[in-house]
C-alpha cells in the first residue's frame, strides 16, 4: 500500500519539506561518495563513509569492538561522545541505501509533512522533524544495544510525521496505491485506517535489513509531540477551503 496523495489543502508553502526533500536528494547524489542506486550491496567507500557518519548502537555504552569486518577489510568504528553521538543520529537521517530507500521517504515526507508544516508553522516544524530522528534513533538504539550495525535513512523523522498526522488529520482521504490481485489500483482511504495499519505492519511484518523499531517509535514521538504542541483532530477540510500564506 503505497500513499501517492492526499486530499488535505494546505495554506502554507511547504518551504521547510520541500528544503528536507532537496537536501536528502542532494545528500544522496552528491556527498555519499558511492551509494548503491539499486539492490542492497554497499560498494566499499560507501561501507567506510557510513560507519565514519552514522550511529551503532554500541556506541552509545561504549561497547564497540574496535574494528568490523567490511568488504574489502577492518573498518574501524570511530568513538563518540554523547554529543557527537546525537549529532550523527541528525546526519544519519540524511544518509540512504539507494533510489528505494530515498524515493520511498521522500514520497512518504511530500504526501503527509505539508500538513504537518501547515499546522506547525516553519519554524516548529523544524524542531519536530530533528526532534523526530534523534528520537527515532534512539529507539532503535536502545532496542538493538551491542550492536555494531549502523542505521541510516529518514525513516524515522519521517514516521514521527506520519503520527503527527495520525493525530491531527485522522479523517483525511489518502489516494493509495494497493495491489489486488496482480493488478495495481487506487483506492481512497481515511489516513486513520492508513497509517495505522502501517503501524501494525511495523510489528505484524517486519521486513530484514529494516529498522522498524525506529519507525515504530518515531511514530509514538510524532503523536505524542504533536499533542504537546497543541494537536488535536481536524475535521476533514474540503478542497475549495483554502487561504494560501506563506
Amino acid at each position: 500500500m503505497i500513499p501517492i496523495s492526499d486530499e488535505n489543502p494546505t495554506r502554507r508553502t511547504p518551504i521547510v519539506t520541500l528544503v528536507l526533500i532537496a537536501m536528502n536528494i542532494g545528500t544522496f547524489f552528491f556527498i555519499q561518495p558511492n551509494p548503491p542506486l539499486l539492490g542492497a550491496g554497499t560498494p566499499p567507500q560507501e561501507e567506510r563513509f557510513i560507519y565514519d557518519t552514522a550511529p551503532a548502537p554500541c556506541q552509545f555504552e561504549d561497547e564497540c569492538p574496535r574494528a568490523v569486518q567490511g568488504v574489502t577489510g577492518p573498518i574501524e568504528i570511530p568513538e563518540r561522545t554523547l554529543g557527537e553521538f546525537v549529532l550523527s543520529l541528525v546526519y544519519s537521517a540524511f544518509l540512504h541505501g539507494n533510489l528505494v530507500h530515498i524515493g520511498g521517504n521522500m514520497l512518504f515526507l511530500w504526501v503527509f509533512g505539508n500538513n504537518v508544516e501547515d499546522f506547525l508553522g516553519h519554524f516548529k516544524y523544524v524542531i519536530f522533524y530533528l526532534l523526530g530522528a534523534i528520537g527515532s534513533g534512539f529507539a532503535q538504539v536502545f532496542t538493538n544495544l551491542g550492536s555494531a550495525i549502523p542505521a541510516i535513512g529518514a525513516s524515522g523523522a519521517v514516521a514521527a510525521i506520519l503520527g503527527a498526522y495520525f493525530v491531527l488529520y485522522p479523517r483525511a482521504r489518502v489516494n493509495v496505491l494497493v495491489p489486488i490481485i496482480f493488478i495495481w489500483t487506487i483506492l481512497q482511504l481515511s489516513a486513520f485506517v492508513v497509517l495505522g495499519l502501517w503501524f501494525l505492519f511495523q510489528f505484524l511484518l517486519p521486513q530484514p535489513g529494516v529498522a522498524w523499531q525506529a519507525h515504530a517509535g518515531g511514530f509514538i514521538i510524532g503523536a505524542l509531540v504533536i499533542l504537546l504542541f497543541g494537536g488535536r483532530p481536524h475535521p476533514r477540510r474540503p478542497v475549495w477551503q483554502t487561504e494560501w500564506r506563506y
